[in-house]
């Protein structure tokens, strides 16, 4: 039986996660910002589900929830930093206050989490972190400019830390998700305001030449039709891998989306003549 640390795990795939570590047979501390979201499966699942009130953008907090969990529970085998939101808004429309929240939780709160569990990690010898990031993290929209900014630095910081700790036995992962049904596009999103300057860019983008109010995005459908739970099912699947790769593209979709990206990438390098690859066309 495992022990999962869990962040944002009140909804969404944070939620998709807990559950199946649960009905894995699994122990999971999931962290929540709002009391009584998981209720249900505490009660359907005893205390093999310990729910923490977290705020992953404060370092004392953090460390203090995980000294704590330890303490009183034990050191997590697997810790999955899944807490975070979108921002949306051009990179000219974006307030200083908007950028260093968006970092705070995207960023900051996984390496917060990270940094604390990684002594008592260490000390075992094992462990996974999971860093629950975005196939926008390998290319960009136009508006998604910050959120993207955040997770391209979360898989920048990601991948340095899998080297790092490779010698102690533990494992990271990053997961590149795709489009699923949740309401990243409703209560999970935060939108700037808006510049007339960019109406035409919100209408190629958002289909609509404002950004959506607090009222649209309450009815607003889930984000796709595929379910959290695929993503989760992938998660438990990635784990039992006997050589499990850093980074792990998830959704349907998502991985032309990463191939497309990485194929722009290519091709705006291949405009300095300089540059060369294997089997690169002359030109």
């Amino acid at each position: 039986m495992r022990l999962w640390m869990i962040t944002g795990a009140g909804r969404g795939l944070g939620r998709a996660f807990t559950q199946a570590a649960l009905e894995h047979g699994d122990r999971v501390v999931a962290t929540i910002r709002q009391d009584g979201v998981l209720d249900d499966l505490v009660k359907q699942y005893g205390d093999r589900l310990i729910p923490r009130r977290l705020d992953v953008s404060s370092h004392a907090q953090v460390h203090r929830v995980v000294a704590d969990v330890v303490a009183t529970t034990g050191t997590p085998d697997v810790v999955v930093n899944n807490a975070g939101y979108g921002l949306v808004g051009a990179v000219e429309e974006l307030t200083e206050d908007e950028l260093r929240a968006q970092f705070d939780v995207n960023l900051y709160g996984a390496v917060w989490v990270t940094q604390a569990v990684l002594p008592h990690l260490r000390a075992r010898g094992s462990g996974r972190i999971v860093q629950v990031s975005t196939v926008g993290a390998v290319g960009h929209l136009p508006l998604f400019g910050a959120y993207n900014a955040s997770k391209w630095a979360l898989e920048g910081l990601s991948s340095a830390l899998a080297a790092e700790v490779a010698p102690f036995g533990i494992g990271v992962h990053l997961l590149q998700l795709g489009g699923f049904a949740t309401d990243w596009f409703g209560s999970s999103m935060s939108f700037t305001s808006a510049n007339p300057a960019y109406d035409g860019t919100r209408e190629g983008i958002l289909g609509m030449p404002d950004y959506p109010t607090a009222a649209i995005l309450s009815e607003a459908e889930p984000s796709a039709e595929e379910s959290p739970a695929v993503a989760a099912q992938a998660l438990l699947e990635l784990l039992n891998e006997p050589e499990p790769p850093l980074r792990k593209i998830i959704g349907t979709g998502a991985h032309d989306m990463v191939k497309t990206a990485l194929e722009w990438r290519r091709d705006d390098y291949a405009r300095d003549p300089a540059f060369t690859w294997p089997g690169r066309p002359s030109i």
